[in-house]
């Protein structure tokens, strides 16, 4: 059972990313305010859970959430900061638009560079540990999920509606036949050792 709060009485918002280890796309943050001692039978970390089940549970996290921002940071800028900063900046830009201001920032993972006086709390799988962090999950998840399916209407021999912009090995057989694309990460590794990729 995830838990519903970190501290007593605080104003938290709970955070995560999707997409740092794309080859192709934007990474994609989220920041999630619910409601005080808010329960859920389903919530839980993303990757726990079908696309079926994150699709219903995006409807209600969006219903259910004092507050809620996803941002994108694109393929272009992720290049000039690197994805870990991209992955920090997209989590400070979700912040930063939600609507109520949060007191305590739960980010999922070990490391954040905030850009902003908020306290924060760095939890290592803290998607499958507290409800925001794993409602924040599923928000970054799903919009960055739906944006490669619309992108790979224009670029479907790199099957992103499948993959999502991660290397799987019919993502990188494109890539070695076709090219890159404007939306592939330029300073990613696309092509392992070619003996590797076609053996």
């Amino acid at each position: 059972m995830l838990l519903s709060s970190f501290s007593e009485n605080l104003v938290e918002a709970g955070c995560d990313e999707a997409g740092r280890g794309c080859l192709a796309g934007p990474v994609v943050a989220a920041a999630v305010i619910l409601p005080p001692n808010y329960s859920h039978q389903l919530l839980n970390d993303s990757k726990k859970l079908s696309e079926k089940q994150r699709l219903l549970l995006k409807e209600d996290i969006i219903a259910d959430a004092l507050a809620w921002a996803v941002s994108f940071v694109d393929n272009v800028e992720i290049d000039e900061v690197n994805i870990l900063n991209a992955s920090f900046l997209a989590m400070n830009r979700s912040v930063e638009k939600l609507k109520t201001q949060p007191e305590l920032l739960l980010i999922d993972g070990n490391r954040y560079k905030p850009h902003n006086e908020i306290p924060f709390e760095c939890i290592i799988k803290g998607d499958g540990k507290y409800l925001s962090i794993a409602a924040a999950s599923i928000l970054a998840k799903t919009f960055r999920d739906e944006y490669m399916e619309k992108l790979s209407i224009e670029f479907p021999q790199y099957q992103w509606q499948k993959n999502k912009g991660y290397p799987t090995k019919a993502h990188r057989l494109a890539i070695a036949e076709i090219g890159l694309t404007d939306y592939h990460r330029k300073s990613f590794r696309q092509l392992p050792d070619q003996l590797t990729l076609f053996d």
